[in-house]
């Protein structure tokens, strides 16, 4: 029996086995099996281990969207974790080539994905306040966002939840600096049935602007950096 005598579902549930290259590679083989490939039933839960992987078209994006996962360790995620103006030229060479990789991916899922239920971004490290506040307004059954070591993500996202997270139980804000204790509060008092996770959030060491003081936390890493 081959392949493609199979019944739909059949071939859906095949497909389910496999990865996202494989699955690509078995719909180049002929067009019943391109078209099973591009079925958004296939395509509930997507998870990227790398950047580059936002960059093939081995996936579909669709209405069927419900959990997505970005989590990306990488040496990289160091260098994009360092403030903006304490990079070396060569460190702003290497964040260039992939800076607005992660937000240009999630404004595609903003368009095309509205029954999104499940984000978790691990670090993301140019992820920003402006493209998760988007993604909350275009996602309004989003129920989980899960953010560790995204260094610009502030006080503005918790503020965004509050204004447009109505269907989020959960939000998980690990190792991003720059949310601090009293954002935190604001949005417990402001959404108390939320489970809300801020593993060594507050306190860090957040960034500042290099026209004023800068924290013994960022001094060091200058040093470092040096």
């Amino acid at each position: 029996m081959h392949i493609t005598q199979l019944n739909r579902e059949c071939l859906l549930h095949l497909f389910s086995f496999l990865d996202k290259d494989s699955r690509k590679n078995l719909a180049r083989t002929c067009p019943q099996l391109q078209d099973v490939f591009e079925d958004p039933a296939l395509w509930p839960l997507l998870h990227f281990r790398s950047l580059t992987e936002l960059k093939k078209d081995n996936f579909l994006l669709s209405p069927a969207l419900r959990s997505l996962s970005i989590c990306w360790h990488s040496s990289r995620v160091q260098v994009c974790s360092i403030e903006d103006w304490l990079k070396s030229a060569l460190q702003r060479s290497i964040c260039s080539r992939h800076e607005s990789l992660v937000s240009d991916f999630l404004l595609q899922v903003c368009d095309r994905c509205p029954n999104l239920a499940s984000v978790t971004l691990s670090g993301c490290g140019h992820v920003t306040d402006d493209c998760l506040a988007r993604l909350l307004r275009s996602c309004p059954r989003l129920r989980a966002l899960r953010l560790e070591n995204c260094a610009r993500v502030t006080n503005r996202t918790l503020t965004a939840v509050a204004a447009h997270g109505r269907a989020l139980q959960t939000l998980h804000v690990d190792f991003c600096r720059n949310v601090s204790a009293a954002g935190l509060r604001r949005l417990r008092t402001a959404c108390p049935r939320l489970t809300l996770r801020a593993e060594h959030s507050a306190a860090m060491i957040p960034d500042q602007s290099p026209g004023g003081l800068r924290s013994p936390g960022a001094a060091l890493r200058k040093q470092l950096l040096r």
